[in-house]
């Protein structure tokens, strides 16, 4: 099966002294979800511009098969692409933008996107300005998959919304995902909420790469030891990645293969995504 999203040693200089981008490859096929994780300033929005073709970069992307610059025309019609920011025409009511994503489209699903309209409060007489960031967000999320997409970019999809439409946009988005073969990006800073729809993770510091795993492989790779203070010294032999203090007790971030070591010390759990992204983004590059 080949990658739907290929991305071989990109990288983006801006000038001498920045360089957004150094030396990325990943891969992507039909049924993976990738958690693209960094702070400010990690690379996130370098690399989803470069596979979005708004600027360009050194290195090999390809999008279907298709190259995101020259081909631009040819990746649009399998990828689409939300943002925290509302790109939407405020002065158009939602009819009037399905009636002209229909006109443009010929991949639109008319009936689809009204069905999942109509499992909302957003009415097809309302001007889109009018709209809350969730009604928005919904909106454009109704249009995506209406246009039946294969590859769904997000970048912040949820920031600043509430528990309610945070929880309604990603069933939607899960019963899209499902209902074909399709390859999903999301960039986030909310690991936590992300965690468990994610096949795969890649986390940038400035610009490079400093985990590239999938999911399966990170449960095997590291635990968490919470043991008492006094095996403290025994514990720090095994190079940590990071540590939390407790009540008499401190929660390490240990590799797997310290894990028969470890188990005599104290109680062992698995690790979430969110402990091992901060404890990265914590050592040096």
């Amino acid at each position: 099966m080949s990658a739907l999203v290929s991305v071989q040693n990109a990288s983006k200089q801006y000038s001498k002294q920045s360089e957004g981008l150094h030396d990325v490859s990943f891969e992507l096929r039909t049924g993976q979800v990738l958690g693209l994780l960094g702070h400010n300033g990690a690379g996130k929005s370098t690399l989803i511009n470069a596979l979005l073709g708004a600027h360009d970069c050194n290195g090999t992307i390809r999008i279907n098969g298709f190259e995101p610059i020259t081909q631009r025309d040819k990746i649009m019609q399998s990828l689409s692409y939300i943002s925290d920011v509302n790109v939407l025409p405020g002065w158009m009511t939602v009819a009037q933008l399905l009636d002209y994503t229909e006109g443009v489209h010929t991949g639109f699903d008319r009936s689809k996107a009204d069905e999942l309209l109509r499992q909302t409060d957003i009415k097809p007489r309302a001007r889109i300005k009018a709209l809350s960031k969730g009604m928005k967000v919904q909106l454009h999320l109704a249009v995506v998959i209406a246009t039946n997409t294969q590859i769904l970019i997000l970048d912040e999809p949820t920031l600043g919304l509430d528990l309610v439409y945070r929880d309604t946009f990603y069933r939607h988005l899960l019963e899209w995902f499902h209902d074909g073969e399709r390859v999903l990006i999301i960039a986030s800073h909310e690991v936590s909420e992300i965690e468990h729809l994610l096949t795969d993770v890649l986390i940038l510091k400035q610009g490079r790469t400093v985990l590239q795993s999938s999911m399966e492989a990170i449960s095997e790779d590291y635990f968490i030891l919470d043991a008492s203070d006094e095996y403290r010294a025994e514990i720090e032999a095994m190079k940590p990645l990071s540590s939390q203090k407790g009540l008499g007790s401190t929660k390490w971030l240990l590799h797997s293969h310290f894990s028969e070591q470890a188990e005599t010390l104290g109680a062992v759990y698995g690790v979430k995504l969110a402990d091992l992204f901060l404890a990265l983004q914590k050592e040096a590059v």
